[in-house]
């Protein structure tokens, strides 16, 4: 069972499911992604919840890496699936919204 983090509760609650091109993994996407990625990456043990619209990345949590947001390149080989690291939820959604500011 999946915990999720108030932080990330309070922008679904606030109703924030995408800052462009990052987009809000629910219903079966969220487990279709959730199936490759423990398919493509069976040494971690990842939780995803945005995705990048523009490239294959994929915010998620991962067990044993309490309240860090890991960025994960998708559909790579084993070994060359990380892409990027937040020490929390805040700094990973603050970065993904000055993105969207930079690139208007």
């Amino acid at each position: 069972m999946v915990v999720y983090p108030e932080e990330f509760l309070k922008t679904v609650e606030s109703e924030i499911f995408t800052v462009e091109p990052w987009q809000i993994l629910e219903g079966e996407w969220l487990r279709v992604r959730y199936r490759g990625l423990k398919e493509r990456f069976p040494n971690r043990e990842l939780v995803p919840f945005f995705r990048s619209m523009a490239t294959d990345d994929v915010a998620c949590w991962e067990k044993g890496k309490l309240g860090r947001i890991v960025i994960v390149h998708d559909f790579t080989s084993p070994g060359w699936e990380d892409s990027g690291e937040f020490d929390t939820f805040w700094g990973w959604f603050r970065s993904i919204i000055e993105e969207f500011i930079e690139n208007g």
